[in-house]
């Protein structure tokens, strides 16, 4: 089975590649302007794999009116294509970005939550999805997977991604800062259990057509997650920061176990213990 993959990032999309090993078929940025050239390179393709987190070109910041552009420019061939070919399954890999913020004690990621872009970058995201979900068919299934907060160490190496790694390099200085008053609450996922997740649908597709959320399915507070930080390090805490950059809730890890078999590998413990690691590298 061959597996493209397409507007690849640094973080998520070199682990998929490892994952895949030889069955990785690599879609070039400039494959886009060649609807033949893009063509040849999925015909021995059973699957497709796209990043939806952001724009391809990253110095264009998420609140940049041009983000949604550039999202739907690169995406719009990708969608072409797949209509052109016979029989491919699509797997959307984005961010939880596109839910509204959430508030404690709210119903959160269920089957039926609202959708609702959380800036620009957002906006592009969710119209990448559902023009791929209204073109699903039986022979040609989409998934879409968005994820929530994915911690890790990149395979090129440090820094690592997430907040975890963020305040492991803030603590070094004496303080971390905390978004939020500290009553929000965060799911955290390894980068590696995120792929387990993909590596699961590749391999078992939807009838036609799906949306889930990707997380641990447990929600720590951020007054607790930064007393951690606190004990460990004796850094200040700095509270109320600005917490638009952040996704709060927890997801439903019920339906990723009945879906996927999905249960996290990589505890939080393991995920803070390996932000230590790479901020001291």
């Amino acid at each position: 089975m061959k597996v493209a993959l397409s507007a690849a990032d640094e973080f998520v999309a070199p682990y998929i590649s490892e994952m895949l090993g030889d069955s990785l078929v690599a879609i070039p940025d400039e494959a886009l302007e060649d609807s033949n050239a893009l063509d040849a390179l999925l015909t021995p393709c059973s699957a497709l794999i796209h990043i939806n987190s952001r724009p391809v070109d990253t110095s264009v910041a998420r609140d940049d009116r041009g983000a949604i552009a550039i999202m739907r420019e690169k995406a719009r061939p990708i969608l072409d294509a797949v209509d052109r070919h016979g029989s491919l399954h699509t797997i959307i890999i984005g961010t939880l970005r596109v839910h509204p913020q959430w508030e404690p004690g709210e119903d959160y990621y269920g089957l039926d939550s609202t959708l609702a872009p959380r800036d620009v970058a957002a906006e592009g995201q969710l119209w990448i999805e559902e023009n791929a979900i209204e073109r699903a068919e039986t022979e040609r299934p989409v998934s879409v997977i968005r994820a929530s907060n994915v911690q890790g160490v990149p395979l090129s190496g440090p820094p690592g991604n997430g907040i975890l790694h963020r305040w492991a390099f803030e603590s070094q200085m004496g303080w971390i800062n905390v978004p939020g008053d500290g009553s929000q609450v965060k799911d955290m996922v390894h980068v590696q259990d995120l792929v387990r997740v993909v590596d699961s649908v590749l391999r078992d597709p939807p009838p036609t057509r799906e949306s889930f959320a990707v997380g641990s399915g447990k929600a720590i507070p951020m007054s607790d997650l930064s007393q951690l930080f606190a004990e460990r390090t004796g850094c200040e805490i700095e509270l109320n920061q600005s917490d638009r950059e952040e996704v709060w809730g927890v997801v439903d890890a019920w339906f990723l176990e009945e879906r996927c078999g999905f249960r996290p590998s990589i505890s939080l413990e393991e995920m803070i213990e390996e932000a230590f690691d790479a901020a001291n590298h």
